[in-house]
């Protein structure tokens, strides 16, 4: 390193941002996850005796500590440490790192430990060419990710690694790295003279959201934009506010948050919670969430969830749903939370799960001929005979005709089972009486309800669906 790179070293190391300056660099300085790296947890125990032979994966939201953790093992670890950020490099980068490693091993035995920031960044193709160099031990994998890896990252590279998931910092922790970064004369603000008011420093703390670099970076633009009077700057609820405006919430559109909202809202909706319904849906507008997509997944559980239980509830999330597209944000959000608490407070029933049933018998049966009284006579009626001994409903009694509409393989099977809820209640006495009355013209003496598949089973024919059917 000549002068002018040591220069320009020493002069980042003084300029760069609170939270790049007060990165903990050892153990002792590491705050929160002590489930993790608490004392006498496996993974601390691992870096202070630098024994980390095997991959380890740390999945977790932004300032929960990911690089904080793999910049401590590369200060605690003898093994060469390279980083790489999986936005910035492709696989040639990755190959070149893999070259030296594996001569670096070969000429002096020292082992390379390989930092990879976002690593659900790199596609199949990179991850697959790191794979066979992890599994022989020429590379220790520390990969760090915002996104589950058991979905996002290569499922033979999760395999042999292993998955530390680290939280969002309690309230507590936030705490102590505010204090850290107060008192640390070199790296923070510690030969300053600095008057945080307390209910400033919980401001900051509350909407930090568990976000160490979030409360850094807001308390260095407090201090750094205070003017100081006598020499003291004081860091007022005001000021802390104008620093940190909005909590952040962890909401990705493409990532876990926002799958498990959504899972949350839907589930809270299902369970008849309004309370929990609304609490979910305000956080995903909050966070920017499309209503549309929300419209659409509410539109999906007024048929599967509140079905016959209340039929009005489909009306009611379609009228909401046109309402929206009319009016627009903000007041939008009045259609949308009037359909939240309809089908939250509503009826429930699931029994259009039935269709399933009907599905897997053909599925199981193939094809199974129209009875004659079915079929079109218009085409076919005086050489076959189709349509022949069909009553039109509408000329009997109560507007029932109780014949035959099954293939006769399938008579007396029964793939829909109302429930007791709502007016599904009136609808399952008054099928009761056409189904006994059926039985008795048609002489059916077995008879059968076909449970309802599990919702796992209905997912999967669901998706069968989607792929256009079951072959």
């Amino acid at each position: 390193m000549d002068l002018f790179d040591h220069a320009l070293k020493e002069r980042l190391a003084t300029e760069s941002p609170l939270a790049a300056r007060m990165r903990p660099r050892r153990l002792e300085e590491y705050i929160g996850q002590d489930d993790i790296v608490g004392e006498g947890r496996l993974l601390r125990r691992a870096i202070e005796a630098d024994r980390l032979f095997s991959s380890i994966l740390l999945w977790g939201p932004p300032g929960s500590g990911k690089t904080t953790l793999a910049m401590v093992i590369a200060n605690h670890t003898q093994s060469y440490f390279v980083t790489l950020s999986a936005v910035m490099t492709g696989k040639a980068d990755l190959i070149a790192v893999i070259e030296e490693a594996k001569e670096r091993r070969r000429l002096h035995n020292v082992r390379t430990i390989l930092f990879v920031d976002e690593v659900h960044r790199w596609n199949k193709a990179q991850q697959d060419a790191l794979l066979p160099h992890v599994e022989n031990g020429t590379i220790t994998l520390i990969g760090a990710t915002t996104e589950n890896p058991y979905f996002e990252v290569n499922g033979a590279l999760v395999s042999r690694s292993r998955v530390f998931q680290l939280r969002p910092l309690s309230d507590e922790d936030v705490r102590r790295v505010l204090e850290q970064a107060l008192q640390d004369p070199q790296r923070g603000y510690g030969e300053r003279k600095i008057m945080f008011d307390e209910d400033a420093a919980q401001h900051l703390i509350h909407v930090a959201g568990g976000d160490a670099r979030n409360a850094l970076n807001a308390l260095e633009l407090a201090v750094e934009s205070t003017p100081p009077v006598d020499g003291v700057v004081h860091v007022s609820l005001a000021v802390a506010q104008e620093s940190i405006q909005r909590r952040a919430v962890l909401y990705d559109k493409d990532g876990d948050a926002h799958y498990d909202t959504i899972s949350a809202f839907i589930k809270s909706v299902r369970g008849s919670d309004p309370d929990a319904a609304l609490y979910w849906l305000a956080k995903m507008l909050y966070a920017g969430e499309d209503p549309r997509f929300i419209f659409r997944r509410l539109l999906i559980l007024a048929g599967e969830d509140i079905g016959m239980g209340d039929p009005m509830g489909m009306v009611v999330a379609n009228a909401a749903a046109q309402a929206f597209d009319y009016v627009g944000l903000p007041e939008g959000i009045f259609p949308l939370v009037h359909a939240v608490v309809y089908l939250s407070t509503a009826p429930k029933s699931n029994s259009s799960l039935g269709y399933f049933s009907a599905y897997s018998k053909i599925e199981a049966d193939g094809m199974v001929e129209v009875p004659d009284p079915l079929k079109d006579k218009n085409r076919d009626g005086k050489a076959l005979g189709h349509g022949q001994g069909y009553v039109y409903p509408h000329d009997e009694p109560e507007h029932f005709a109780p014949q035959q509409y099954l293939p006769s393989g399938v008579l007396g099977t029964y793939f829909y089972t109302p429930s007791d809820q709502g007016y599904e209640a009136q609808v399952k006495e008054r099928l009761a009486r056409w189904r006994e009355a059926q039985r008795k013209a048609l002489g059916i003496t077995q008879s059968q309800e076909v449970p309802m598949p599990s919702k796992e089973a209905a997912d999967a024919l669901k998706a069968r669906h989607k792929a256009g059917g079951s072959h």
